[in-house]
């Protein structure tokens, strides 16, 4: 969600009483890729599994607004004035014949993915309160961009054909208060579910448990655009008091541009070399570059990639002077929106860097 000024779920005593546990992440510093992601998964591995019917008390803790009612992303407005707001037991699901009518549990990674496994199934970190008729239409539909909606909820919500690279088919598309959010409930239940998900359907935008690349490419730009606000650190401090495990990105955001970057873009990670070249600046609109940063010079091959692994634009035995040199400039004025990834190779290995063009 974007940091504009919230009010915070709960109490700051419980708060600061469920802050991360000194050396929580130890056991993950310094790694980088799959390597990463490995690491997390027995991090926050073996979590105190609640059932699903006390959802509906655990969400006062972890879903409730300031001013006692239910903080449902699916009808909220942050900037403005929720079009309808629920009351906790009150308007509990039940039934709907619209909007409004009563709030329910919504996986935000669909039951028919993880075919109602369990553990999934009851997951506080991709499960949230939201309008029913709302959870309904979403259906079990993957995340993305509606080019044009065919359904439209009150607070701009919306479902129709996908425009991102790489799926067409019908997806919902939040409003963008709130695609951070549910992106990084993506990335944890990728990395919670690692290897485990023997059972698991696949779907539009899963292997089972592993995030196809084109959603990958999506939710990641949806986690830059959308940042961490107070209420996810506030959300992930309540749910660790609960679940006595956390969401790994709302701590540390950046490590999943280390994991999903180097997936995304095909490589192993046993070739990733300590190339010191960065991208500047990111995100760009017209141009950017890429910059030795090391103090010697290197000759290097690059390729840059779409979402999709097709080859924008390459360049062989280009040479990359050392650090009060000039950058090597690429012009993306004419590329479309989107994630890009841009691979440099030396004599030693491979670097990968995670591009927004906007």
């Amino acid at each position: 969600m974007k940091n504009i000024f919230l009010p915070l779920l709960i109490s700051f005593a419980f708060t600061s009483a469920a802050q991360i546990p000194p050396g929580y992440y130890n056991s993950a510093a310094g790694l980088t890729g799959p390597a990463l992601e490995s690491a997390l998964h027995n991090i926050i591995d073996n979590h105190n599994s609640v059932s699903y019917a006390s959802l509906w008390t655990h969400f006062q803790n972890t879903d409730q607004k300031s001013n006692g009612k239910v903080w449902d992303m699916y009808s909220d407005v942050p900037s403005g004035t929720p079009p309808y707001e629920f009351t906790f037991g009150n308007d509990q699901c039940g039934n709907y014949a619209g909007e409004a009518d009563c709030y329910n549990r919504e996986h935000s990674w669909p039951q028919s993915w993880f075919n109602s496994a369990t553990t999934p199934s009851s997951d506080l970190f991709h499960l949230y309160p939201t309008d029913g008729y709302v959870n309904n239409r979403r259906s079990n539909y993957p995340y993305g961009t509606v080019g044009t909606a065919t359904w439209t909820s009150l607070n701009g919500g919306k479902l129709g054909a996908c425009i991102d690279p790489g799926y067409t088919s019908i997806v919902f598309e939040p409003i963008d208060e709130y695609k951070g959010d549910l992106a990084r409930s993506y990335f944890y239940m990728a990395t919670r579910y690692l290897n485990e998900d023997a059972s698991w359907a696949n779907s539009g935008a899963t292997n089972k448990a592993v995030l196809l690349p084109w959603q990958a490419s999506v939710l990641l730009t949806w986690s830059h655009l959308d940042p961490v606000s107070p209420k996810e650190t506030a959300r992930n401090n309540a749910v660790y008091g609960i679940q006595n495990n956390r969401n790994p990105y709302i701590d540390h955001p950046e490590w999943a541009d280390s994991i999903w970057t180097i997936i995304v873009a095909g490589i192993e990670e046993n070739t990733i070399s300590k190339l010191s070249v960065n991208i500047y600046p990111n995100p760009a609109q017209e141009r950017f570059f890429i910059a030795n940063e090391g103090a010697e010079n290197l000759k290097v091959e690059i390729t840059v990639t779409d979402a999709l692994g097709r080859i924008i634009e390459s360049h062989e035995d280009l040479n990359l002077t050392s650090a009060s040199q000039e950058s090597f400039s690429v012009n993306c004025e004419k590329w479309n929106k989107g994630v890009y990834y841009v691979v440099i190779k030396d004599r030693d290995g491979i670097k990968a860097l995670r591009f927004l063009k906007m």
